[in-house]
């Protein structure tokens, strides 16, 4: 429950490091990344902030620990028979899986530098994949942090919801924005008035999820197509 700072058991146990960076992804989860301090975590946990800093040195170092723990939960189990495309995709699957659980951290994976061994081999293995399908070194680092990047972006700023807004607002919000759209004059707007309703209806999530990867698959895909030879 936000607020609630009773001990955990690693606030009574003793603390590790990954117990400390685990609770700042909790933390994370339950009120937002704005409430990661140290002083608030160390609440939560029971303890002083200096017990802490014997784990991270700042909130920097604490955040970097997040960032590099959700990237280890990415599953680089590759099936060695499948195409590198059906690689990629698995991998990214796995990523946009684990983005969508902790969507308020979400955005740390795509600017923070993380350089623990299990985030290094994800790194690793994105790079390997599109290395085999003909990307040089420095495009394949151009695909991936824009791969990164894209799935970031679809978890944080998945539409149809309006910020602040109870739901039932929200359903009011939205038929307020189809009236809008729809009132406009079909010879200047014919695109908007045609699209007024899927450009204020609630997304399906699961579709926008799935659209989004193979949007982003598609362009990977196609411009890996231009190496090959003709």
């Amino acid at each position: 429950m936000a607020g609630d700072d009773r001990k955990t058991p690693a606030g009574r146990g003793g603390l590790t490091r990954q117990a400390v960076i685990e609770a700042a992804l909790a933390l994370a989860d339950a009120e937002g990344l704005e409430a990661v301090t140290i002083r608030r975590l160390a609440r939560a946990l029971g303890v002083t902030p200096m017990a802490l800093y014997w784990h991270v040195r700042n909130k920097d170092e604490l955040l970097d620990g997040v960032a590099a723990s959700l990237v280890e939960r990415v599953d680089v189990s590759l099936d060695a028979s499948a195409s590198w495309q059906d690689q990629l995709r698995a991998v990214l699957t796995s990523l946009l899986a684990v983005l969508r659980a902790h969507p308020a951290a979400a955005p740390l994976v795509s600017i923070r530098t993380v350089s623990t061994e299990g985030s290094l081999q994800v790194t690793e293995v994105v790079l390997d994949i599109l290395r085999r399908a003909g990307y040089s070194p420095v495009e394949a680092t151009q695909v991936a942090r824009h791969a990164l990047s894209t799935l970031t972006s679809l978890v944080s700023a998945e539409p149809g919801v309006v910020a602040g807004r109870e739901p039932a607002g929200q359903e009011e919000a939205r038929h307020r924005a189809w009236e809008a759209l729809a009132s406009l004059s079909p010879e200047r707007y014919p695109r908007l008035v045609e699209a007024a309703a899927p450009l204020s209806a609630a997304e399906d999530r699961e579709a926008y999820f799935a659209f989004g990867l193979d949007l982003l698959l598609a362009g990977i895909e196609a411009m890996a197509a231009r190496h090959r030879p003709a």
